[in-house]
């Protein structure tokens, strides 16, 4: 353990301990090896946010806004848009990176082919798909084969699994990207749609992330993690001023099986998704979790309980 992280440990080892013995009982890390897994868990999730925030004050090559370099992007992209005053362009790259994820083998290579038009000289930007979403519907339906079957390497990344480039899906990448650009508006402005919502609940950063939460429903394919995965980007990448007050425990598997092994000390035990985000928010208020801490809980949660008594490092 690094010695940055050790002084860590120990507070987030004295809070659970408190926490457990004055407000809620805390039946998963009841023992040694099962504690030392989660606050390990807790420091890795704290990391992977800390450093998303630290890569936007760093230099970025402009190989990285480059569909056509193997150093393509999306997150390094959207923020050297921004830099640029691009801000619409910005919030669409962090909306493909999560729309298309990256896989595991084949990195950001369907988000860079289908950002940059396989090549084309067109790429489809905010301003080409936004102003014509018909047209990249169009475009996708022609070269469906093509990505699937030219030998290159292109997946979903693991979250996104089960989507699809299909034009016949209702699910499919073409319709995906029609009723992203349709919940942003008429303007087709990210920042006037941010304007809209702190007009309806102000400008509190967990009021306005959980009214765009709820609108999200409107964008297809965006479950929960995938609306959870894309506003908390936009916080960290300072976007947008938004940051979750929930974990959004409703809908979700792992982090909801992790939260009911931490109170309940089993992954099943019957416990409500509402009680849970009670707890949930109790138990953050206590612990020393830095910036985005909702997303510290439901990420160190997810991990921890695919290995509760023996800590793995996990990415993403």
């Amino acid at each position: 353990m690094r010695n940055r992280d050790k002084a860590l440990y120990l507070e987030l080892e004295r809070q659970l301990h408190q926490f457990g013995s004055e407000k809620h009982p805390l039946l998963g890390v009841g023992d040694p090896d099962s504690c030392n897994a989660f606050i390990l868990q807790l420091i890795d999730s704290i990391r992977r946010i800390q450093y998303v925030f630290a890569i936007g004050r760093r230099d970025i090559s402009n190989s990285r806004m480059d569909p056509t370099s193997d150093y393509f992007d999306p997150i390094r992209a959207s923020i050297l848009f921004k830099r640029q005053g691009m801000i619409d362009e910005a919030f669409w790259l962090v909306f493909m990176s999560i729309h298309f994820g990256k896989a595991l083998r084949s990195g950001w290579r369907l988000a860079r082919d289908i950002y940059g038009a396989l090549g084309s000289d067109e790429y489809w930007t905010w301003e080409r798909t936004s102003s014509d979403p018909e047209a990249f519907k169009q475009w996708l339906a022609k070269n469906y084969a093509m990505l699937n079957g030219d030998g290159v390497p292109r997946r979903f990344g693991n979250h996104r699994k089960y989507e699809t480039l299909k034009s016949s899906s209702a699910r499919g990448t073409g319709f995906v990207f029609e009723s992203y650009v349709e919940w942003i508006g008429p303007s087709k402005s990210h920042e006037a749609l941010m304007r809209r919502i702190e007009g309806r609940v102000g400008r509190s950063s967990r009021e306005m992330f959980d009214c765009l939460y709820n609108e999200m429903d409107r964008v297809i394919s965006f479950g929960r993690t995938a609306k959870f995965d894309y506003l908390t980007m936009l916080g960290k990448l300072e976007l947008a001023p938004i940051e979750p007050g929930l974990t959004y425990m409703q809908g979700s598997t792992g982090p909801a099986k992790g939260a009911r092994l931490l109170f309940n000390g089993h992954v099943n035990a019957n416990i409500s998704p509402s009680d849970l985000e009670n707890r949930l928010n109790t138990l953050e208020g206590d612990l020393s979790l830095g910036e985005m801490g909702m997303q510290v809980l439901e990420d160190a949660l997810c991990n921890w309980q695919k290995s509760p008594l023996m800590h793995r490092r996990f990415h993403g």
